[in-house]
């Protein structure tokens, strides 16, 4: 059975910014909620474990993320989510929830929103002090609802201000972030059966932004750097192993030997066999 503390705020008297409720939990292995909506910004942090969000867009489509420990995500009033928490290794977070003329406001100049609502903080001092805040509000149910609600701006304060250099401050400085979050991730994942919503999932945003940005940044769309990667590193394979053409198309993420051999031709003019024959003749030379 799952360990949680949980509290409802006292008082609505506060129109800037209100707590409603705030709690932590240890969370059972596979424990999941959802999909339903809140009337409220519901922010958890996940202090360890991993897990996923499910969540719908702008666009009202739902989109995947995986969140793990020193990450967090955020829920908009009516948005549709859902979320699940990894079998061996659940979440334990912290949540608070809140609303208040301020704070749609201070959520959009942080960069949240339903198309980026992961917290992916940058500074890790004022995550820190952060979540501090966070379990401060959670520990302490029984102080005042000024003192409570003083300690919730320092709560915001500190979350805006940690993602802040990421998400809203030079354009390039938050492209470059996110492309290297993502060919992170082609590089660990391309012998995987990923798409490029997963790629973009992982960085949290919408496939539509992230392939604009990646198309900016890279010259090429998402699908077709995936496409170039995995023939890069099959080119590798030809040229320095024996492996089969079967088993190399497998490695770099094509199960069917006849969809690799028609990607890789698109891309080096030959076939896999042709171009492993040239190779090895360059050698004897």
């Amino acid at each position: 059975m799952s360990n949680v503390l949980y509290s409802i705020f006292p008082s609505e008297n506060f129109i800037d910014l209100s707590l409603y409720q705030y709690g932590w939990e240890q969370c059972d292995p596979a424990h999941a909620f959802g999909p339903a909506a809140r009337n409220h910004y519901l922010f958890h942090y996940v202090i360890s474990g991993t897990g996923m969000l499910a969540a719908e867009n702008s666009q009202k489509k739902v989109v995947e993320y995986h969140i793990k420990s020193g990450q967090g995500f955020m829920i908009f009033p009516q948005q549709i989510c859902s979320y699940i928490e990894d079998q061996k290794l659940p979440w334990e977070y912290a949540w608070v929830e809140f609303d208040g003329l301020k704070a749609k406001e201070l959520l959009k100049s942080a960069g949240f929103s339903p198309d980026a609502p992961v917290y992916r903080p940058h500074q890790k001092d004022l995550s820190r002090q952060m979540s501090e805040e966070l379990l401060y509000i959670v520990r302490n149910s029984q102080e005042s609802p000024f003192h409570l609600t003083g300690h919730l701006y320092l709560f915001m304060d500190y979350l805006t201000r940690s993602i802040k250099p990421i998400l809203s401050g030079n354009g390039n400085r938050m492209r470059d972030f996110y492309i290297k979050e993502s060919l992170t991730f082609i590089e660990q994942n391309f012998q995987n059966d990923i798409t490029v919503e997963d790629i973009a999932a992982f960085c949290g945003l919408n496939r539509s932004y992230f392939g604009k940005i990646f198309r900016d940044t890279t010259g090429k769309s998402p699908q077709e750097f995936l496409i170039y990667y995995r023939m890069s590193k099959a080119g590798e394979l030809l040229k320095l192993t024996t492996l089969s053409i079967g088993d190399i198309g497998n490695a770099v993420g094509y199960p069917n030997q006849l969809h690799f051999s028609r990607a890789f031709k698109k891309i080096y003019g030959v076939s896999p066999r042709a171009w492993r024959y040239e190779q090895q003749s360059k050698e004897k030379r």
